[in-house]
């Protein structure tokens, strides 16, 4: 069995395979040969009196391979002097973090690996919106308007770069610094211009794809500002404004989302930043965790989100890639690719990858799989 790290993640990953693995595992889910279960938490009150426990799963199978990825996070939604309202996390101590994927194989049911999730999650997630915009992108698609300047919005980037010619990304974060950082820092990684620039609305005027890699709880952008022509993906669930879906033309699910169960007061969705979660604590405890669409405005994952705007239900990635559902038609239409609905799937699949490579070049850490195995039935 191996111990794979985030440096090992590193070493081993392309974003042009990440890309390439998860899309080829998506389009197996209509024929049963992938399968995923949406993310699901469970919330437990902690120490602290403004945060939570959240504990963390999805899972995924395809091609000999099935991963459950874990994380373990104290959770905090602390508003900043400027009105920046964000989700807070760690493990631990603040600047620390527990996410792990087991992988295990579906042939003999062996424990193959533990993978750090740090640097596989964010490349992952980039590769979805990869994925989006090789399909509904126009194919002279050469600027991105980036909203956010962390980790997920560098594998975004490096994914519109790996599939579309992008010669320029202007990029806006609340913080200065950050996004200044991120022009320098990704301007070198992948040789175009990123230009930081001062306000959300500079960023998305005239650019070709709009991307929001935010942890925002609240909309980064009104839909007003939205152009003819562009396509859009989002990373968290909040950070659009419910009136987006009213601007898009064409809009394609990544894949099912959320789980179709009775809610009550322990089983609630769009709980947090959660798509469906299981939630202990007194009543007076459970009033940390913000509330679903808390104000007027707020975006979110629920089928009641995806399904306002134009065209009703909205089809999935496996319908635009067999041809059940036509995706762009016209230059001047806005499309929309919701970059969430197959995580589980994601981690079975790029986990797959990393552990094959690791195996061919000898990297990864080996432990004894009889540690984790018993002679004790269940």
């Amino acid at each position: 069995m191996l111990i794979i790290n985030n440096d090992d993640v590193t070493a081993l990953l392309t974003m042009d395979d990440c890309i390439r693995v998860q899309e080829e595992a998506f389009r197996k889910i209509p024929t049963g040969g992938a399968i995923h279960r949406p993310r699901i938490d469970m919330y437990v009150p902690c120490d602290r009196p403004d945060g939570y426990f959240r504990w963390g799963t999805m899972e995924g199978a395809n091609d000999g391979f099935f991963a459950i990825r874990m994380k373990s996070d104290i959770i905090t939604w602390p508003t900043e002097p400027d009105g920046n309202w964000t989700e807070d996390k760690h493990c631990r101590e603040p600047g620390t973090y527990c996410g792990l994927i087991m992988l295990v194989s579906t042939r003999n049911a062996e424990p193959l690996a533990f993978i750090n999730d740090g640097v596989l999650q964010h490349m992952r997630v980039g590769g979805g919106a990869g994925i989006g915009t090789k399909y509904l992108a126009r194919p002279d698609s050469h600027t991105v308007g980036m909203l956010g300047s962390g980790g997920m919005a560098r594998t975004f980037l490096s994914a519109y770069k790996s599939v579309r010619d992008i010669k320029l990304c202007k990029v806006y974060s609340p913080n200065p610094a950050n996004r200044e950082k991120f022009a320098e820092e990704m301007s070198k990684r992948l040789n175009i211009e990123v230009r930081a620039v001062s306000t959300p609305q500079e960023a998305i005027r005239g650019v070709d794809i709009v991307s929001s890699a935010t942890d925002s709880m609240k909309p980064v952008y009104d839909a007003d500002w939205l152009e003819p022509g562009q396509h859009v993906t989002n990373l968290g669930r909040r950070e659009m404004p419910d009136s987006s879906m009213n601007r898009f033309d064409v809009v394609v699910r990544q894949g099912t989302a959320g789980l179709q169960m009775k809610q009550t007061e322990r089983f609630q969705a769009e709980r947090g930043l959660s798509p469906a979660a299981y939630i202990a604590g007194s009543p007076e405890e459970m009033k940390r965790i913000p509330e679903k669409n808390p104000q007027p405005g707020f975006g979110g994952d629920s089928p009641e989100f995806m399904d306002r705007g134009k065209g009703g239900d909205k089809p999935e990635f496996a319908d635009l890639v067999t041809g059940k559902c036509a995706g762009r038609t016209s230059r001047d239409q806005i499309t929309f690719y919701r970059n969430v609905g197959n995580q589980g799937l994601q981690f079975s699949s790029v986990g797959g990858l990393v552990y094959t490579l690791a195996k061919e070049r000898k990297m990864g850490r080996e432990i004894p799989t009889d540690w984790f195995l018993q002679n004790i039935r269940d």
